[in-house]
């Protein structure tokens, strides 16, 4: 069975072809800039990878650039090989705790749920539209990224704010990457071999999150009603004093959508030093530069933190803590400062493994902290995909 996995952002649109249930990739590809005069995209199979670029108005025009590759890359010879698409979701409130076939209901409720996700439900919608009118008829899957969170119980989940706030508007910590969280739960039940696994997942990368599972479930997780909540990211502030938001309005003479911009797109490791990406914050740094190593030790300071902070919620019962995503499997110096970090717990690096362990080189998985630590310290890469290909197929086979 051939199935579509879409991740569609507010410009881009992320696509995968699998075969099922051998879970064979058989294309993916990348359009990005959807609506700017240099859009382009990238597109790999058979081991090549392909570049184009040209002007795409918006998400029906790239639906029809991912159908053409499809057929003039003989992935499909008829559209109709295609048995299902999945859709990454990035909020589904207090209603969907699992991915769900797609109706005009859900289209509702994502619609609804705007409110909460402003920034991705527009792209979401977008990719679910085009490709409802370039496959009619085919069955739609919605993969919450917020569902994995959905078994935190309320101490962890109610903010200290009005009762009535949670009542009336919904306001509670939702959390997010579930879908990178839940594959990263599943692949570690597999390794070791057993369902009720304690763990804490760093997800780092350009946006970040760690969530504490126990016994196989959320049990926290940083993110709160929206991704600005918890860990200082890329280009996202984090967990900040609230009445910040007044204070800069007034002195600033913005508004608060103004501000909240600048906390998402113009804060974290944007803000404090200029640079976004990890990578290029190392790199000021060894240049000396001094906002740099003050960025890079308030982001890790907070990464730290929270991992001591589930460890204890844990009662130190932990099977692994388990690094993902951009940063959290390419990040060397990163992982090693952090762990440096938690010596305090009786974790401890393997410097040597650590070095060794990232996407780009020869090993990219395994175990980074010392025999002697109490607590395995774990890198694993994520595929998210993946997961929502799996929760596709379960739904549509």
């Amino acid at each position: 069975m051939k199935l579509l996995c879409v991740n569609a952002g507010s410009s881009s649109l992320k696509f995968q072809v699998y075969e099922m249930p051998e879970e064979k990739v058989l294309i993916n590809g990348y359009i990005e800039k959807i609506g700017a005069e240099d859009c382009f995209w990238t597109v790999k199979v058979n081991g090549e990878k392909i570049k184009r670029s040209r002007y795409l108005k918006d998400h029906t025009e790239a639906a029809k650039v991912l159908i053409d590759e499809l057929l003039e890359n003989k992935v499909v010879e008829s559209l109709d090989e295609i048995k299902g698409v999945g859709h990454r979701v990035l909020h589904g409130g207090e209603k969907y705790s699992d991915s769900v076939i797609i109706t005009d209901e859900v289209i509702e409720d994502i619609v609804s749920l705007t409110k909460l996700g402003p920034l991705h439900h527009p792209g979401n919608l977008a990719g679910i539209r085009a490709m409802k009118e370039a496959f009619p008829n085919v069955p739609m899957v919605a993969v919450y990224d917020t569902a994995f969170h959905a078994t935190m119980p309320k101490k962890h989940f109610l903010f200290p704010t009005p009762y009535e706030w949670y009542e009336k508007y919904g306001v509670r910590k939702y959390g997010f990457h579930g879908t990178s969280h839940k594959y990263i739960t599943t692949q570690m039940k597999e390794k070791l071999g057993k369902e009720d696994v304690n763990l804490i997942i760093c997800h780092i990368g350009s946006g970040s999150s760690i969530a504490c599972v126990k016994e196989g479930k959320c049990y926290d997780t940083t993110m709160g009603l929206t991704p600005l909540d918890g860990l200082m990211m890329g280009t996202r502030s984090g967990a900040i004093d609230p009445s910040i938001l007044e204070f800069v309005c007034k002195e600033s003479g913005k508004d608060v959508s103004e501000i909240t911009n600048e906390l998402n797109k113009k804060s974290g490791f944007l803000g404090v030093c200029g640079e976004a990406d990890c990578r290029d914050v190392e790199e000021l740094m060894a240049n000396g530069d001094e906002k740099a190593s003050l960025a890079y030790d308030m982001y890790t300071d907070r990464v730290a933190k929270y991992i001591s902070e589930y460890f204890i919620k844990l009662d130190g019962k932990v099977d692994a803590i388990v690094f993902t995503a951009g940063v959290g499997e390419n990040g060397p110096q990163f992982r090693s400062v952090v762990l440096t970090k938690l010596n305090a717990l009786g974790i401890y690096e393997n410097e040597e493994m650590n070095n060794k362990v990232a996407r780009y080189l020869e090993v990219s998985e395994g175990k980074i902290s010392t025999d002697d630590s109490k607590v395995d310290v774990i890198v694993l890469p994520t595929d998210e995909e993946a997961m929502i290909v799996k929760d596709t197929y379960e739904l549509v086979k």
